[in-house]
């Protein structure tokens, strides 16, 4: 059975794990899922991402990171999904928790923060908002 929509799999995953207290987690690769767990390590919510290629299907494992036995991410919400894209200029970006959280934005140029994409001038789909 295929999946719906991998990138809100990839949100609970991490959101689960986070929850049990795991070091990682570990799911099926895609370019986008790379893309949504770049920004999220540059942004210093996760230590960071692996690519194994060695199985018979890729594998994209994510070390979770944690400030003082919390997780450093306290919500990660989808915003546009499968039955309902949401686009925006980038005018109209949302602004998260006036500046200390970020959306995941998917450009013309790629997956960037909104801070990113207003800098630019790029809109694109609001993939995630990250607290």
């Amino acid at each position: 059975m295929s999946m719906q929509d991998p990138i809100a799999d990839m949100l609970t995953r991490i959101r689960n794990a986070q929850q049990a207290r795991h070091e990682t987690v570990k799911m099926n690769y895609s370019k986008q899922r790379e893309s949504v767990a770049r920004v999220l390590r540059d942004e210093g919510y996760l230590i960071g991402y692996e690519v194994e290629e060695d199985q018979p299907c890729d594998q994209l494992e994510i070390a979770l990171k944690y400030h003082q036995d919390k997780p450093v991410i306290n919500s990660l919400r989808r915003v546009s999904r499968p039955g309902l894209r949401v686009y925006r200029a980038a005018d109209d970006l949302p602004w998260v928790r006036g500046g200390l959280g970020i959306a995941v934005v998917s450009t013309s140029h790629g997956v960037m923060t909104d801070h990113a994409a207003r800098k630019g001038g790029h809109g694109g789909e609001i993939l995630c908002i990250v607290e």
